[in-house]
This record gives C-alpha cells, structure tokens and sequence, in this order.
C-alpha cells in the first residue's frame, strides 16, 4: 500500500481548486486533475475514493474554514450592530484573502455536493447566529423577519460588492475594487434597513 504524501496530497487539492473554478463541476475529472498535478490518476486514489468524495472534502475544509473566520472573536449576545459588523470584518478577511477557495465554494454550492457540504459543516454556527439573532430582536435591536429576507438584508449587499471586487468590475462593466468607504456606505444602509 502506497503511503500518503501530505506535500502531494495540498498541491492535489490546490490544483483541483484551481480546476474547478476553471472548468467548472461539470468540466472537472480526475485525469485533468492528475495531469495539472503531475500525479498518475492511481496516486489520486491514495487521497480520495473518486470525484465526488474529493469535491466534497475540499468543499467541507473550504466551508469549515470560512465558519471559523466568520466566528472569531464572536458572541451571540454582542449588540447586533456589532456583533453584524464583526461578521462583515470577517466575512470580509476571509474571502480577500481566500478568493479562489471562495469561487471553489461557489462551484461546489451549485452542484449534487452543495447540500451535503453545508449539512456537514455548520456544526455550530448555525445555532450561534440564530441565537445571534435571537438575542437582538429580544433587544429590541433587530426587526423580525424570514430567514430569508434577514439574510438577503444582511449579507446580500456584501457578497454582491465581494463579488464585484473579485471579478474586477461592476455589473455595467465598469472597474470596480472593494474599499472602506464602499463597505461603510453599505453597512449603514444594511444596519438602517434591519433595525426598528
């Protein structure tokens, strides 16, 4: 049995993060992958059962990654404007310096693996932002609303500027780079629009 090669193994996964943005899940297969990697197609299968399993891992390891920026130095009982805020900081630390795992993500959360990455990564988070939640509109400090439309509310705004930032421009094709000044003006409407 051959052994696991942990240089190997995170050039593999670089590679296959670099190809799924490129190629897309439909585009990707574990011969394009080898042959980026200058592996075999056996050595892949040292590190994952097949295609599936391997876009799976990646996209839990992205996932999981992005749940712990999200979440460092957060509360649940933070005064909601802060506690949004901090979200944002970090949201917004972690996919400036992780764009292409994020355009990974964004390959991975629209293909058959999407649900099954987010069911077995949220492990707390989602009850630490629903208690978030929670906690702000008993405060007085949020207004209730569906998931849904909080959410859109509260992040929409965000991951359409990162978006536009990644990508170099703005829906009209003109040049666009994410800034403070961008991110408070977006803040402030987002926090007016959610609070009583």
């Amino acid at each position: 049995m051959r052994l696991r090669d942990t240089d190997k193994e995170a050039l593999v996964k670089q590679k296959a993060i670099q190809l799924l943005v490129q190629q897309g899940f439909e585009g990707f297969s574990m011969n394009k992958l080898a042959k980026a990697s200058g592996v075999s197609v056996a050595t892949l299968y040292i590190y994952y059962n097949d295609k599936d399993d391997l876009i799976k891992k990646i996209g839990v390891e992205i996932v999981n990654a992005f749940f712990e920026a999200a979440t460092k130095n957060f509360s649940p009982e933070m005064p909601f404007a802060e506690g949004l805020r901090l979200q944002w900081e970090n949201r917004i630390a972690f996919t400036l310096n992780n764009l292409q795992q994020m355009e990974c993500w964004e390959v991975i959360r629209h293909s058959p693996h999407g649900e099954y990455v987010l069911q077995n990564s949220v492990g707390d988070f989602k009850q630490m932002m629903g208690d978030f939640c929670k906690n702000a509109i008993k405060n007085g400090q949020l207004t209730q609303l569906p998931l849904e439309v909080f959410w859109s509310i509260a992040y929409g705004p965000l991951y359409t500027l990162l978006r536009f930032h990644a990508q170099g421009e703005n829906m009209g094709g003109s040049p666009f780079v994410f800034s403070e000044e961008i991110k408070e003006r977006a803040f402030e409407t987002v926090i007016k629009a959610l609070t009583p």
